[in-house]
């Protein structure tokens, strides 16, 4: 049985429309990038974590607005737990390209060594594993706004 695992994801989005990944690189497996985000903590809302983790992540203090999309997906995390993961994205326009990983974790820093902006087309092609997989429709899917 696969535990339960609520997650606040953030599309974190420059002024060019760029979006920001972190490189997990884990010892057990292939290198993947995958959005800033995390596991929701006991009495948090969705929002709270996304708001936690947009700062212990990228140094950005700022509400992250309201949820924009809605996941649920397996895997089998870091620690080698098989979740079943409730995940919410929320949108975050950063006020410049800045980021801040002095608050990472002690397994992020020894996970996540690299980030980057990726531009909508180079997304699909990229050759490693970049999640959620539905990135880029994502991306496009995006309301409209300034």
């Amino acid at each position: 049985m696969r535990a339960q695992r609520p997650a606040a994801r953030i599309l974190l989005l420059d002024r060019q429309g760029r979006v920001l990944l972190f490189r997990f690189d884990p010892p057990d497996r292939p290198p993947f990038w995958c959005t800033p985000g995390g596991a929701v903590e006991a009495g948090e809302s969705f929002a709270d974590a996304a708001r936690r983790e947009l700062l212990e992540e990228c140094g950005i203090a700022t509400d992250c607005g309201p949820e924009l999309f809605r996941r649920q997906v397996e895997f089998v995390t870091l620690e080698q737990v098989a979740v079943e993961a409730d995940e919410r994205y929320f949108l975050v326009r950063a006020p410049d390209q800045r980021i801040d990983t002095s608050r990472h974790t002690e397994l992020e820093r020894a996970v996540m060594r690299e980030h980057r902006w990726f531009a909508l087309h180079e997304i699909d092609g990229w050759p490693e594993s970049i999640y959620p997989l539905d990135l880029a429709d994502m991306l496009r899917d995006l309301p409209e706004s300034p």
